[in-house]
């Protein structure tokens, strides 16, 4: 994937640097009802001392909350 200088993680808000690799998610705006799309972009590597990358702890953070809403 290519670079994406000039980035924040949107987990983090750190900046995404020159050869970090990353996950971009796109998202759509149901509530314009159209098809236009943005996209958050994630740290796809762990940092020292971290549990996961920014993107497996959003993705972990948002499935406790689908299991949660589920159960209630």
């Amino acid at each position: 994937m290519a670079d994406f200088l000039g980035s924040q993680c949107d987990y983090c808000r750190s900046s995404i640097t020159l050869g970090q690799r990353w996950v971009r998610e796109k998202i759509y705006d149901s509530s314009l009802n159209s098809r236009d799309s943005s996209y958050r972009c994630y740290h796809a590597e762990s940092f020292e001392g971290r549990d996961g990358s920014c993107w497996e702890r959003y993705e972990r953070e948002r499935e406790m909350l689908r299991t949660t809403a589920h159960a209630a």
